[in-house]
């Protein structure tokens, strides 16, 4: 099960990306989610795809692995993509039978959206697979931390963020024993019809929710018996240091920007 768990997980290669800073890559995805809201253009967008896949191949990993990334979110995007094609009627008629019609508008604005959802998928994803989620974790509480100031705590965000993905690959372990468990008593879900299996689907989120919270209780009592402090003053047994790698890294992003608003 955890094989195929590609969420929260990291690949090591030993690329140039896996030894950045984890702050300038947290600050790289934020400038790419902006130059993705700004190419609405297909040459603007066939530059992001070079410079995506090129970023991409350069941490030696598999692209495999960034396709299967966003491979659980196809039917959202197919979804996206029908209710934009249905919804704009801006542009001219390319399609019409009774009160269906498809125009150019929202031809192009479907496929955008789709291609710059696919984007943010795959791409982000390099992320978590050139970072481990404690480095991951130190470099977004680096990110927040001009914000204590507004009163924001980015120990709190950060400790939270780090037990959500670390619960992902023990709720999804729960589920299944609770399948197989299931199975052996003679409901397999695979063989059951549609309706069955929402009804399969309901007395299985009760035992794996009950789980969850159990776990996170104990989670809580094993903290506060060990004298966690939220806010408390910590070493680091890995310290953060910016290079010029990482200067050339976040430039990269920033001239990207420039050359998507100029097309």
């Amino acid at each position: 099960m955890n094989e195929r768990l590609l969420l929260g997980r990291s690949i090591e290669t030993g690329s140039w990306v896996h030894k950045l800073d984890a702050r300038s890559k947290l600050t790289g995805m934020l400038l790419y989610v902006a130059v993705i809201l700004l190419a609405d253009s297909w040459p603007s967008m066939a530059l992001l795809a070079v410079f995506s896949i090129a970023v991409m191949a350069s941490t030696r990993i598999p692209l495999k692995y960034f396709i299967k990334a966003a491979k659980p979110l196809r039917y959202l995007m197919l979804f996206i993509f029908i209710v934009q094609l249905l919804s704009v009627k801006t542009g001219a008629v390319l399609w019409s039978a009774g009160f269906f019609s498809l125009h150019e508008g929202g031809l192009r604005l479907a496929a955008f959206s789709v291609i710059r959802m696919l984007f943010l998928i795959t791409f982000t994803a390099l992320l978590t697979f050139t970072t481990t989620p404690g480095k991951l974790n130190q470099g977004l509480e680096g990110v927040l931390s001009p914000f204590k100031k507004l009163g924001l705590s980015p120990d709190r965000i950060t400790l939270m963020i780090s037990i959500a993905l670390r619960f992902i690959p023990t709720i999804l372990d729960e589920s299944q024993i609770i399948m197989k468990a299931q199975a052996s008593r003679g409901a397999d879900l695979q063989e059951l019809p549609l309706k069955e299996k929402a009804r399969m689907l309901v007395s299985l989120l009760v035992p794996v929710i009950s789980s969850a919270f159990r776990r996170a209780q104990d989670l809580v009592y094993s903290m506060e018996a060990r004298g966690f402090r939220m806010d408390a003053p910590r070493s680091r047994y890995h310290r953060l240091r910016w290079g010029a790698a990482d200067t050339v890294f976040v430039a990269m992003f920033v001239i990207m920007g420039v050359a998507v608003a100029l097309l």
